[in-house]
């Protein structure tokens, strides 16, 4: 059998990869996947490929949720593949269905909207903690920019691809899988003996179509566990749908940029209305749900200057734990939120002055150790609450300009590496302390 492997081989591009191997499941999920498995990998002929027009750099939505009812033979694998989705995506949408038993009309959320990564929009945008991909094909002519999206099965913890900008290097159809060593003894040790080279057919987890990375020990590729995709069960390629990259494959160019990114919280607008959507942290990062929502007030606060109401904030929060993985409306426009043309004196004073934003923390510990450290170095500090209950935000001033909030954010990271978001002190209710100031 070794030696047919061998000889057929020859015949087909082989794929000599560290990483990409046969799918790793938990227990719980094989019964289920043993018996649907068949049935996703022969009915999906036709690619769902996500294609919205781009819209204009200050907007980031696109798409729209749909809600359907489901029959009496699917799963919530088949609902997600139907509609170009990974199982992440569709559970994490529809936390009280059963998805492997979801029953005949039951209503299932369809969440086909997503907000762009803050990213530039060109070549290949890989989100990890959302397990999604982005392509922005080139302009054509006259025609108007699109944006492609795709689910992906991404690599388990330990065994993720790194954050990086890189390019594609290679192209294969049809390739041989080169198993590495590591793999073979990990499935030995199970008594599932694997050959040294896997052919192109059923058996390789490859799939037909292989693309590598600058980083040659990765792959984004097809595979024959269509099921993979929306887990994370790789030794760390990247995978696709087999009809999704079937597409996808020939409108790729070698030398194509790759920006792999890690943004568990996107925020964007759609006309006048500003949108949060959640997805869980990576386990290994150091972004952590329930701890650090440092990176969703940034992200936030990037987009609207700080000006949300506190009624607004406990519903970021609210969403950021939840982590649905939906975009769901945060502010609109039209909010009133502190009155501008205020002319009280506290008004006027507070119009003046700006603040240096560090971080948002839900430990006690956590705000007691980043104020402390801000005070180290001779700055004010300010903590207060955002929203009802929520989180506790450390900002450093009030500073009477912003070139003084400039200096004083550039101090920040020259001697504790800390990075700040400068906003007008107008924008921020820092009334509502949830710790003592400090100097």
């Amino acid at each position: 059998m070794l030696n047919d492997f061998r000889k057929m081989s020859l015949l087909t591009p082989i794929i000599n990869i560290r990483l990409c191997s046969a799918v790793r499941l938990p227990a719980r999920f094989m019964v289920a996947i043993s018996v649907t498995f068949w049935l996703l990998f022969a009915v999906h002929d036709n690619a769902i490929a996500k294609t919205f027009p781009l819209p204009p750099a200050n907007q980031a939505v696109i798409g729209q949720v749909e809600e359907i009812q489901v029959e009496a033979s699917d799963t919530l694998l088949d609902v997600a593949r139907r509609n170009g989705l990974g199982l992440n995506e569709i559970v994490a949408a529809n936390p009280d269905v059963d998805p492997w038993l979801p029953g005949a009309g039951q209503r299932v959320i369809v969440p086909n909207q997503f907000i762009l990564p803050d990213a530039p929009r060109e070549g290949v945008v890989i989100n990890l903690p959302e397990m999604r991909l982005y392509y922005y094909p080139p302009a054509q002519g006259g025609s108007a920019r699109t944006v492609v999206t795709y689910p992906l099965g991404i690599g388990s913890e330990g065994s993720t691809i790194p954050f990086t900008y890189t390019k594609i290097t290679e192209k294969k159809v049809k390739p041989s899988w080169v198993v590495p060593e590591s793999i073979r003894a990990e499935h030995a040790a199970e008594g599932d003996i694997l050959p040294m080279i896997v052919p192109p057919g059923e058996d390789n987890p490859l799939g037909d179509y292989a693309m590598r990375l600058g980083q040659s020990s990765y792959l984004i590729h097809g595979t024959n566990r269509p099921y993979s995709i929306g887990m994370r069960v790789s030794h760390g390629c990247l995978r696709m749908y087999p009809e999704d990259i079937a597409v996808f494959f020939p409108q790729i160019a070698t030398g194509t940029p790759v920006r792999i990114i890690e943004q568990p919280y996107k925020v964007g607008w759609s006309g006048g209305a500003f949108y949060l959507e959640a997805h869980p942290p990576m386990a290994e990062s150091k972004i952590n749900t329930g701890r650090d929502l440092t990176s969703m007030v940034r992200a936030i606060a990037n987009d609207t200057s700080g000006m949300l109401s506190s009624d607004s904030w406990d519903k970021a929060e609210q969403i950021a734990l939840q982590a649905k993985g939906v975009p769901l409306l945060l502010y609109r426009q039209d909010e009133t939120v502190i009155a501008l043309d205020d002319q009280s004196p506290v008004s006027l004073v507070r119009q003046r002055e700006w603040m240096v934003q560090v971080g948002a923390y839900r430990t006690m510990d956590t705000v007691e150790q980043v104020s402390t450290s801000i005070s180290t170095i001779e700055l004010p500090t300010v903590v207060s609450v955002i929203g009802k209950d929520g989180a506790c935000r450390v900002m450093a001033g009030p500073f009477n300009s912003r070139k003084q909030a400039e200096s004083a954010a550039d101090k920040l990271v020259g001697s504790l590496d800390l990075s700040g978001i400068i906003i007008p002190a107008s924008r921020i209710d820092s009334s509502i302390p949830c710790l003592v100031s400090s100097k």
